[in-house]
């Protein structure tokens, strides 16, 4: 019943489920144990615009009620900015750079959040996109000499990086 399924769909067989049911029925899987952190990879990917509002609300809600942890998955910056506290950008199996959500948002330090973020689509009608998308170019890196490493720039911020590239992030602050 947490999830907003009726005792009566018991009943049916799995393919008798929508999209949006059977996501709750995962939830609900994962609830049974009473966790404390979930990690949810790409929870609403598959959904249409108002079932995907529908699950991140009853995310949201569950997460108040239990004091649920989680940790999300996903390709959707947009979606996850405004469900996310914080946001780390993972390249190749890398952390790219971490931080608050708005911090990230804001000031995206590392060329390939910042070329994410270029691919984000403007919601509305009315605006246009100023410039086109980034094209990430790893070429631009040499860690050849200079090899990089995991370095909190500013506090919560975090960014993977060599010496030189962390100077030109410290002077982008």
């Amino acid at each position: 019943m947490d999830v907003g399924l009726l005792p009566e769909f018991a009943s049916r067989f799995p393919h008798e489920f929508s999209g949006g049911q059977r996501q709750r029925i995962g939830i609900a899987r994962a609830l049974i144990m009473q966790p404390e952190f979930i990690i949810a990879d790409e929870p609403i990917s598959a959904l249409d615009v108002s079932i995907r509002a529908q699950v991140l609300n009853l995310l949201a809600e569950l997460q108040q009620k239990r004091g649920l942890t989680y940790l999300f998955i996903s390709h959707d910056l947009s979606v996850m900015r405004f469900i996310c506290d914080r946001i780390a950008v993972i390249h190749k199996g890398q952390l790219m750079e971490l931080a608050d959500t708005e911090t990230l948002f804001r000031h995206p330090l590392h060329a390939y959040t910042k070329a994410l973020l270029s691919a984000v689509p403007i919601p509305s009608p009315d605006l246009k996109q100023e410039e086109p998308p980034i094209v990430y170019d790893e070429s631009i890196h040499d860690y050849s000499s200079d090899f990089p490493l995991w370095c909190e720039i500013e506090p919560n911020h975090f960014v993977w990086g060599n010496q030189k590239e962390l100077k030109e992030f410290r002077k982008a602050l």
